[in-house]
């Protein structure tokens, strides 16, 4: 009689060892562990490839805090890729050499003060520095014969250093410019001493001809932000005597460029006018003088990289929408055909190799960026850097498309939790990307200001709109946010909201804001003049005045050229303010988290600090404000970005949690991080 209940007991046991183990949701501790592809290039054997993959420090993992890492691999048809470095500095621009035997790269080793070169046997060995000049190799081209090394680098200014040294660190604002030539130096000799070739102005990129004869240069007038914007331009030298051929005068911004395989042609991105938002069109000059056309100024697209195919065809990655394409276009701007991609994935990079493979590195919902091949309309994963993530519940996510108030049709993306939608919908952060020359694909969403699937884990629907001004729809989609600061762009952000009301995904009382720069700006004003729509907001690096943040960021022409249209005097100065948030501050009742770095030059700190005392004066909502003092724009160090992400998504909790008002009090500063990060336990254990 007595057996029977130790019976049950082992059933029970027995069940539970062989359940299935469910999956988890993502959450903030998962982000460390992402690995993301890129840098991508193709041997001359156009089979072997080499590639770099990112990763942060993981803090929760014992790691210190620090930059993104990246390393080196190579991988070779039939083979796994092999990780070819793994030192503690980061690996970029990969090259390889004319025979395919050796692969080039920058890094820091050592005793190294800059970035140098060094190269790496494919059959392995050690990394062997191939030159240091004396300040850091910026980009960089190699000669067929392997012989000359061309670079862009500044030249150091030795009376500048020692006078620092001494105190005397004073400068004049934006006249303190040092310019980064295009340089030339012999691989053949030891202790060869590097030339100067181009010196006439800031040298931000170089591509070399395949017959070593011809380079083309980018370069601007001046160092400054603003200009390298709005007045790069393409300049055609002589490799040897450096002397300028011709000089492609584009009117606008210009993005990236490669020289067609018979040396005569450059296929580039570049701006339709001077008022393009952005440098989403293909173009196409010539070598010998400089002319060039357009060749896709109206297509409803945002071109983000271009290759040759051969002498005729051009290889363009468009982004159309929420979705990519791999297009061929001819010399006179014909679509030829659209390669095959895996349906559900976004194309970032793509290299060509011999006999018409395709090399990319692509995101999906699913997964970070990989790198894929595609032959002969068959596609192959090639890398699994994320394998974990095969452990993860992914939130599914969905392209979702309403209509403004205007009639405009609208795309956004939206990722849900998992299992039954609430009756009364779940409760939505809406996340807005910067620029707002930018947009959002439908790949992988999910990074430390951007809830995606840890947002989706907690229990929210997080939607990301590609609001009027965005890139991917034509040049014209992109201007219609142009001298209407807040206006329609902004409108749309509620009408977002609306639409994902009456749907039944969102509740219409726990509906936070996020976003940085642009979408900081939305969701500042999200706070103060749309603040019924939204219960919590935290903007990152946002704009809360136009009127000083003309006279404080590092962009005003580009502010004025494709944004404003108007200078501030224009008649424009009660316009800005009214399409300011602080004008608007007095009326806000969403609590307000605002967060900052300390060294942001775009956006000016003081554009955080305007808004928070207009709100704590005027208003009796809750407001923080936090500085990132390490910082700029954006938190490049794993420390800042992960206090960031908790900082995110505990103000949501806090003020979008059932029956949370908009009244109740601010959560501690004090995030509680060690904790979080396990230091508590390591040193119980220690």
């Amino acid at each position: 009689m007595k057996t029977l209940p130790m019976l049950a007991g082992l059933v029970s046991v027995l069940a539970l060892a062989t359940a299935p183990v469910l999956a988890a949701p993502m959450e903030i501790e998962d982000l460390a562990k992402i690995k993301s592809a890129g840098n991508l290039t193709v041997a001359p054997d156009g089979q072997t490839i080499a590639f770099t993959v990112s990763k942060y420090p993981d803090l929760h993992a014992g790691d210190e805090d620090g930059f993104s890492k990246s390393q080196l691999y190579i991988k070779r048809t039939g083979a796994e890729a092999v990780l070819f470095t793994s030192g503690e500095n980061s690996v970029s621009r990969p090259h390889f050499s004319p025979d395919g035997d050796t692969v080039y790269f920058l890094t820091r080793r050592g005793e190294d003060k800059h970035n140098a070169l060094y190269s790496l046997s494919l059959s392995g060995g050690e990394a062997t520095k191939v030159f240091q000049h004396e300040t850091g190799i910026g980009d960089y081209a190699i000669s067929p014969n392997g012989q000359t090394l061309y670079f862009v680098a500044t030249e150091k200014d030795e009376d500048k250093s020692k006078l620092s040294k001494k105190g005397f660190d004073a400068y004049a604002y934006e006249e303190d410019q040092t310019l980064a030539a295009l340089w030339t130096v012999s691989l053949d000799a030891e202790d060869a001493k590097a030339d100067t070739l181009f010196t006439d102005k800031h040298v931000t990129g170089v591509e070399l001809s395949s017959d070593g004869r011809s380079l083309v240069v980018a370069a601007v007038p001046t160092a400054l932000v603003d200009d390298s914007l709005m007045k790069t331009r393409l300049h055609v030298l002589d490799a040897a005597s450096g002397r300028l051929r011709a000089e492609v005068a584009t009117p606008g911004k210009l993005g990236s460029f490669v020289i067609s395989p018979d040396n005569q042609r450059i296929a580039f991105q570049a701006g339709t006018d001077i008022h393009d938002t952005s440098t989403g069109v293909l173009m196409l000059a010539n070598m010998s003088d400089g002319s060039f056309r357009q060749l896709t100024p109206d297509a409803l697209q945002h071109i983000t990289d271009v290759e040759w195919l051969d002498n005729d065809s051009i290889l363009a990655n468009a982004h159309r929408g929420v979705e990519s394409a791999l297009v061929s276009y001819s010399l006179s701007g014909d679509e030829e055909r659209i390669f095959a991609t895996p349906a559900d994935v976004v194309v970032r990079n793509v290299e060509v190799g011999q006999g018409g493979k395709l090399f990319f590195t692509a995101d999906s919902p699913k997964h970070p960026s990989e790198v894929f091949k595609a032959e002969g309309g068959a596609v192959q994963k090639l890398t699994d850097n994320n394998g974990w993530l095969a452990d993860i519940d992914l939130a599914p996510q969905t392209t979702f498309t309403f209509t403004a108030r205007d009639g405009r049709e609208i795309q956004g993306l939206l990722i849900t939790p998992t299992g039954t939608q609430p009756a009364n919908g779940w409760p939505l952060i809406m996340t807005v990307h910067g620029g707002p020359e930018a947009h959002d694909s439908d790949g992988w969403l999910t990074a430390y200001s951007r809830p995606g699937q840890f947002g989706a884990g907690d229990g929210y629907a997080v939607f990301y709109p590609n609001y009027r001004g965005s890139t991917a729809r034509g040049v014209a989609f992109a201007k219609e946010h142009q001298n209407d600061y807040a206006g329609a762009e902004f409108n749309d952000l509620t009408d977002a909201v609306d639409a994902l009301v009456a749907a039944g995904i969102a509740d219409k009382d726990r509906v936070g804001i996020t976003g940085g720069s642009y979408g900081g700006y939305a969701s500042m004003w999200g706070a103060t003049a749309q603040t019924d729509h939204f219960a919590a907001a935290v903007p990152f690096v946002g704009i809360s005045n136009q009127v000083s943040k003309f006279g404080t960021s590092d962009i005003p022409n580009e502010m004025h050229l494709v944004h404003s249209l108007k200078w501030p005097w224009e008649d424009n100065w009660m316009n800005l303010i009214e399409r300011s948030p602080i004008f608007h501050a007095g009326k806000s009742t969403t609590p307000t988290l605002i967060m900052h770095g300390e060294r942001d030059t775009r956006v000016h700190p003081s554009q955080s600090m305007e808004l928070y005392r207009s709100m704590k004066v005027r208003t009796d909502t809750p407001v923080r404000l936090v500085f990132y003092p390490r910082e700029g724009h954006g938190n490049r160090r794993a420390a800042a970005r992960t206090d960031y992400a908790y900082r995110l998504m505990r103000w949501m909790d806090t003020y979008l949690a059932e029956g949370a008002t908009r009244n109740d009090p601010m959560p501690e500063f004090d995030l509680n991080l060690s904790e979080k990060l396990g230091w508590d336990k390591k040193d119980d254990d220690e």
